[in-house]
């Protein structure tokens, strides 16, 4: 009995990897898209705002470690393995992995309401 709620559980675990991977494929490809298209005529910051151009870059690089954070546990998780237990470390790594794809799109996030407020106060 107990083998059985073992191997049910650990096939709703796979099957949650495989869900969470991807949304972490899309999350990653959206954020690199959505930089690409923000970025593509990069803006120079007015020379008063000194403060708002380091806040702005230090988010774009936060947003661009996790961005890679998350690639990296997900490219980790590509090669399928025969045992259990390499099956619960996978989908950790997927956790982990979607975790920080939505902490590279919450900068992202911080970044564009950064140029909004910005854009509010100095036009």
């Amino acid at each position: 009995m107990l083998k059985n709620h073992l191997r049910r559980d650990l096939q709703w675990l796979k099957r949650q990897a495989r869900r969470d991977r991807r949304i972490t494929l899309a999350l990653l490809a959206g954020v690199l898209a959505a930089w690409g298209r923000q970025l593509a005529p990069w803006p120079a910051p007015p020379a008063e705002s000194q403060v708002l151009a380091g806040l702005s870059v230090g988010l774009f690089a936060g947003s661009a470690l996790t961005w890679l954070a998350s690639a990296y546990l997900v490219t980790r998780t590509i090669r399928v393995r025969k045992e259990p237990v390499e099956d619960v470390r996978r989908a950790s790594r997927v956790i982990r992995s979607k975790e920080w794809a939505f902490w590279s799109a919450s900068a992202y996030v911080a970044w564009h309401l950064l140029q909004f407020v910005t854009a509010l106060l100095l036009g």
